[in-house]
Parts: structure tokens; sequence; C-alpha cells
């Protein structure tokens, strides 16, 4: 090992995209383009024996001999390394189907959406990528076990490898115009759609059989919080925050929907506002298209953060391959290590061939009411102005470890912002923007529950229907996303919470505006909340 911090980050840096080249890419790290990774046992041994050398080695750097921004850096990595050893006994990679699929569907996918080489080289590496799905799909039926694998896990793995077939037989050679080109994708698409088929064969006889739990437990649960997201608290304590939030919010939204339909059901004015929807998934995108525009603009007008040239934020239909597991927005960044700085807000699609009534409870979920709010999450200030701002970090171990609990807590913290500037400017909109905060409230109360194992999930599924008004289907598949996610559902509410303390401190300490609070603590990174706060604060 190098004796120089930054050399041995960067050493860190290199092994870690070399075993994961799917990463590699979508942070626009060249040379990894046609490799899916080793997921084989043995490659998992490999890196979890990797992940203890670098653990001892970070751990030799005193802070007297390191700056403030190494210190940041030494202790981001210690604290991903540290929450990997908490879920090392858990061995997810013998439970989860989507360890294997996610690198075979993502690693095509990425590579024609940024479209960051020539056409000709984009083909050569996809041909590679689809033509090494099945090892990797064989690796995921010898790892694999009935016995710790739970059923819904197992389920929504089997959704994602049928999506898969379609995806890699059709869609993928549909990015090319060149017949010669197509043609040599259609090929190796069939290796893959083969290989798909077969794996999820092999997910639809396995979910009857698979009988481990999902629950990770109150010690994992509390290890992730502690030592992974630097909390000063467990998961008991993490729920009671999400039930006093979850209180705060219904009483504050009783009085706000008193003034919308003179009436403190807010749940119902809610439902009757999702009654107004857009008229297809096509009509949606639309929606979220202007209203992203609109909230860029609202950033200019008032100054409220610095827009990095060149920035821009198209919004997409959802990878179809997603739409079995996700229902809701999501956002994919511009390639960390590039300088393009184009970011895609995923508007979510219904999964192909979903009956009609299943589509118009997806898009009631998406209202014209709950879409300004949405779009602020996901584009402007949310998601793309804070990964389009970090792209001028000098750190490269920033650029590649980050946590949800800042992430998704900026997110919801911009939204909170946009309503404290002004942005929300009919009621209806505004309990919208609180009925999206209150199910971050409810994600809390349910994430926690039932992964310490107080909460079924068909408990946790009338949890989320009836306290956060979301439509059968959506409460459903986020339940779903819960189980295969512990801690990450509690991150935007959390985290949003965190950074408005810490914004409330630097504005005691009179260290600048809200232009300048945003600028820096974003600009900082996705770091765990404690880092972000040495970051701001602990320079002053």
């Amino acid at each position: 090992m190098p004796s120089d911090l930054a050399a041995v980050l960067q050493q860190w840096l290199d092994e870690e995209m070399d075993s994961t080249p799917v990463r590699a890419s979508a942070l626009g790290i060249d040379g990894y383009d046609d490799r899916l990774g080793d997921h084989s046992e043995a490659a998992i041994r490999a890196c979890e024996q990797r992940d203890d050398r670098f653990r001892a080695t970070l751990e030799s750097f005193t802070d007297d001999a390191l700056s403030l921004d190494d210190q940041i850096d030494r202790d981001l990595v210690l604290a991903s390394l540290r929450g990997r050893l908490v879920m090392r006994d858990w061995a997810n990679w013998r439970r989860d189907p989507a360890l294997y699929l996610g690198p075979c569907l993502q690693g095509v996918f990425t590579l024609f959406l940024n479209r960051l080489h020539p056409e000709p080289d984009l083909v050569r590496f996809a041909e590679a990528r689809l033509r090494a799905v099945p090892e990797v799909l064989a690796a995921g039926k010898a790892n694999l076990s009935a016995e710790l694998a739970n059923p819904v896990i197992v389920g929504r793995g089997a959704g994602q490898a049928g999506a898969g077939i379609t995806y890699a037989r059709e869609l993928v050679p549909a990015e090319v115009s060149d017949p010669a080109l197509r043609a040599r994708l259609a090929e190796a698409g069939e290796v893959a759609a083969e290989a798909f088929a077969d794996f999820c064969a092999f997910l639809e006889d396995l979910a009857p059989r698979a009988q481990g739990p999902y629950a990770i437990g109150e010690e994992r649960y509390s290890g992730l919080l502690e030592q992974k997201e630097l909390l000063g608290y467990g998961a008991g304590d993490m729920r009671e925050r999400g039930r006093a939030a979850y209180a705060e919010l219904d009483a504050e939204m009783q009085e706000l929907a008193s003034k919308v339909r003179n009436t403190t059901d807010w749940r119902a004015v809610v439902e009757e506002l999702n009654d107004d929807h857009p008229s297809s998934p096509d009509d949606m995108r639309q929606k979220y298209e202007d209203w992203t525009e609109r909230a860029r603009q609202f950033l200019r007008d008032n100054e409220l953060v610095t827009l990095p040239d060149g920035e821009q934020c198209l919004v997409d239909p959802s990878p179809p391959f997603q739409r079995p597991i996700m229902a809701v927005a999501s956002y994919s960044s511009p390639p960390a290590f590039k300088p393009g700085l184009t970011g895609h807000f995923f508007v979510p699609y219904p999964p192909e061939g979903a009956p009609p009534e299943e589509v118009a409870k997806r898009l009631a979920t998406n209202s014209h009411s709950s879409i300004p709010t949405i779009a602020v999450h996901e584009a402007y200030p949310g998601h793309h102005w804070h990964l389009s701002w970090m792209q001028k970090l000098d750190r490269p171990v920033r650029k590649v470890v980050w946590t949800s609990y800042f992430v998704e807590g900026w997110a919801l913290y911009a939204e909170r912002l946009m309503r404290e500037q002004g942005f929300f400017t009919d009621p209806a909109q505004e309990l919208c923007h609180l009925d999206a905060r209150i199910f971050r409230a409810a994600r809390i109360v349910v994430d926690t529950s039932l992964h310490i194992g107080d909460m079924t999930f068909e408990e946790a599924v009338e949890f989320m229907r009836t306290k956060a008004s979301l439509s059968e289907p959506t409460a459903r598949a986020e339940v779903g996303r819960y189980c295969t996610w512990p801690t990450q559902a509690s991150s935007y509410l959390t985290g949003s919470l965190e950074i408005e303390r810490i914004r409330a401190a630097y504005f005691d300490r009179g260290l600048g505006d809200v232009r300048s609070f945003n600028d820096t603590i974003a600009g900082s990174g996705g770091l765990p909340i404690a880092l972000a706060e040495r970051a701001v604060i602990g320079s002053a």
C-alpha cells in the first residue's frame, strides 16, 4: 500500500472500478465499457478481502496528518467500507437477483443513454456486454439460495428478467440505424434474451421455494445508520422520528386541506386531486417537461443556486426494464468523469402490457397538482442541479461515493426550499407537496418496522395505501422496494431535516445567504450528513 492518502484513495478507486465496470461506465471512466464484471462467489470473497485491506489502511491515517478535506475523503470511504462490513454476514449476493440483473440491463442501457463514444464503438461494447449476460446470470443461478432468498424479492427479479427479454431482443437493436450494426446487436441481443428467459424461469421456480426473510433485523439496520450513514441513532429512534414528523405534517395538511376543499380530511382531498391527472403516459411526460423548465427558470429568476454552464435535463420515459419494479420517477446523472452536463429525468411509465386500470392508477399518482413538486425533486434544484453542480469537484472519491441520506435528502430539501420561495402558487400544489413529504415520513415508519420485524408485507402495503394516499399497485411496488433496499427509504425526510438543521446553523453564524449555503453544501458532494456538516461549518 502507498503511504500517501491520495495514492491510497486512487488505488482503492481503481480496484473498485475494476470490480464494478458497469458503474465505471456510468461515471464516464474509460476502459471498462465492454465488461460486466465477475459475479462468481470467488470474486465476491476477493472483494471482501480487498475491503478489509483498505479499511485497515485508511484507519491508519490520523487527523493530525490530514487537511479537513482529506479527513472527509478518508472518512467517506471508511463509512462505505464499514457499511459493507455490517451487511457482510447477510450475504445479499445469495438473496437478491437484482445484483445480477442490474449490471446486465444497466450495462447496455447506460452506453446508449450517454453515448460517450462513436456509434461503432458503442455497438462493439454493447455486443460484448450482451454476450456476457449468460455468464453473469449463470453466476446468479449458482449463488442464489432458496434457503436465504425471499419470495417477494425473487418475484421482483422475475419481473425484471421478463422485461429484459424484450429489451435485449427488440429495443437494444433499435438504438442504431445502420443495418449492419443493428444486425450485430440483434444477434448478440438474442443471446442475452435467451439468458434472461432462462433466468426468469429459474426465478419463477425459485420463488415458491424461497423461504428466507427480507427483514435484516434491528442490529444490522442500526449498524448501517451509525457506521455507514454516521447518524447518532439507530432503528428505534429513527422510527420515532418518523412518527413525530408524520404527526406534525398530518396537522399541517389538515389545516391546508380546509383551505383547498373546506375539510380537514386531507386524504380525501388528495384523492380528489389525483383524479385530475394526465390523459396518458406521453401526456404525463410532457407535463413533467413543462414543469421542469418552469422550475429551472424560477431558480434563475430568484438566484437560489448557481446554474452551471451547459447543463440540461432531458425528460424521458422510464427504461422498459425498470417499469415492473419502479413505480415512481427517477433520475440518471451526467457521467461524473466526463465534461458533459446532460442528465435524464425518467417519468414512471407503466409496465408493458399493463391493464388499463393499472395505467390509470399509475397516472393518478402523478396528478397535475403533484407533478410540480416531483419535477423540483428530480430536476431543479433537486437531483439534476445537485449532481450537475457536483461536476466541479476535484476530489475523485466524492464523485464515486455518495449516500442517499444526502442525495435524496437534498432533493426533498429542494422541494421545501421552493415552497418557502413561493414556487407553488396553488394551495392544491402545496398540499401535494406536503403529501410527498408525509409519504417520506410514512416510509421511515414502514422501512424501520419491516426490517425490525414489527410489520408484515401486507400491513406495510396497507399503511402506505392509507397513510400516504398511494394507489394499491404503487404501494405494493414501493414496499417491495423497501424489502430489497433497507434504510434507503428512510433517507429522504431524514436527510432533508438534517440539511435544514445545518442551514439554520449556517445562518446563525452569519456565514452567508441561501444561495451560498445551497452552493456550498451541495457542492461538497453527496456526503453522510455528519461529513457534510463538517464541510460547511467545520471550515468556517
